[in-house]
């Protein structure tokens, strides 16, 4: 008994140390900002650093999951663990926008792979109705290194004058991440039918639920990215704060959405997924609306947090709804609704686009505003059934 509690707790381990590796993605949004200001780029030109990452989920999604089928979820996630090792450690040898667009894209393919293999690989430690509850724990982990990343590149600007020596703490995380889960075995069932190629897989679109469900996807992916990438652009334009102060708006973003993933843990252990669903999203259409409207810091402040609230537990839900609505294509679904997350780089080059256009990030916060109506509209999906 005590080598299966001590072998479930290494599971749990290796699994909580992808999530947080999974974070790294967010730091994009960080970088953004921080090469927009170097540099001087526009919002459009900008706003193609968040592509660079997202795009490799609408490319490798589908051929990671066939991948995966072939030579297992673990040895997947390893895969996107040194993948994703090699991108936060090229800022540090040498900081120069070709390099950071070729940092973004590994980024970009190793979290693709991470995210194609590690959540049905927790499906494997944890089954059942404590699926959604456990995936928001991850979720949780996840966020307390997103939030983590814009004060580390705020101090590592201030004290050092290097925002990218982040970078470094990303490293040794991401080398601990690849040990522990080397050395951790995790029994992984066989799924009927695998994975059936690119035709197979996007055939599920057809399901009318599992589209409803992946248009969930790339509109909650879409505003995690924009807000975590428009805020600090906000409060400059509308405060006229310099980058090194509202850069902390995205922290503050994303303070709250780890907060909320903590929230949700429990919330969605005892409430209806349902209930809690609807609940987000109306505190993050509430939040977006808040961000069209005012100037104020205080109320600003107010907006963001409610979006890192509202947008915590949106994820967790969707795919876990997702892989039970057709549990025994689990894998092919799994790569599906991780294409997806493609949705963070067309929401923010939309954005881009509406900024630059009206002259202003109000343009951006619409495009988002439009997304959360959707997810709105999803809760009638969404099962009433508690976690």
């Amino acid at each position: 008994m005590k080598r299966k509690d001590s072998s479930f707790r290494m599971q749990c381990a290796a699994a909580m140390l992808g999530f947080f590796a999974m974070s790294f993605v967010d730091c994009v949004g960080t970088a953004t900002n921080y090469l927009k200001d170097d540099l001087h780029l526009s919002n459009t030109l900008a706003n193609l650093c968040p592509s660079m990452v997202f795009f490799w989920f609408l490319v490798c999604a589908v051929p990671l999951g066939i991948w995966m089928n072939k030579i297992g979820r673990r040895k997947t996630v390893l895969a996107g663990l040194g993948i994703t090792l090699a991108a936060v450690v090229l800022p540090l040898l040498y900081y120069h926008l070709a390099v950071m667009m070729l940092s973004f894209a590994l980024l970009g393919l190793g979290n693709a792979a991470l995210q194609t293999s590690l959540n049905p690989l927790v499906s494997n430690i944890v089954r059942g109705e404590k699926l959604a509850s456990f995936m928001t724990a991850g979720q949780f982990v996840k966020a307390v290194g997103s939030f983590s990343a814009p004060v580390l590149a705020a101090w590592f600007a201030a004290a050092h004058g290097q925002w990218t020596l982040l970078y470094a703490v990303f490293s040794v995380e991401g080398l601990l991440a690849l040990a522990v889960l080397a050395r951790t075995e995790i029994r992984e069932e066989k799924v009927p039918g695998g994975v059936g190629g690119f035709k197979g897989v996007f055939a599920l679109l057809g399901d009318r639920g599992v589209l409803l469900y992946f248009i969930g996807i790339v509109c909650h992916v879409g505003i995690d990215v924009g807000v975590n990438t428009a805020a600090p652009q906000i409060f400059m334009e509308r405060l006229d704060w310099p980058l090194s102060r509202a850069i902390y708006a995205a922290s503050v973003y994303f303070m709250f959405r780890t907060a909320g993933c903590f929230l949700g843990t429990f919330l969605l252990a005892k409430f209806s997924s349902r209930k809690v669903f609807f609940l987000s999203t109306v505190l993050l259409l509430a939040a977006l609306c808040g961000l069209l409207l005012f100037r104020h810091e205080g109320v600003l402040y107010g907006c963001v947090a409610l979006a890192g609230l509202g947008n915590s537990n949106i994820f967790s839900i969707v795919f876990s709804q997702a892989l039970l609505h057709n549990f025994r294509r689990e894998n092919e679904v799994s790569g599906l609704m991780i294409t997806g997350l493609v949705g963070g780089a067309v929401l923010p080059l939309l954005m881009g686009v509406a900024s630059d256009g009206i002259g202003a990030q109000a343009g951006a916060v619409l495009v988002m505003t439009a997304a959360a109506a959707y997810l709105i509209f999803l809760t009638r999906r969404i099962n009433s059934l508690p976690g």
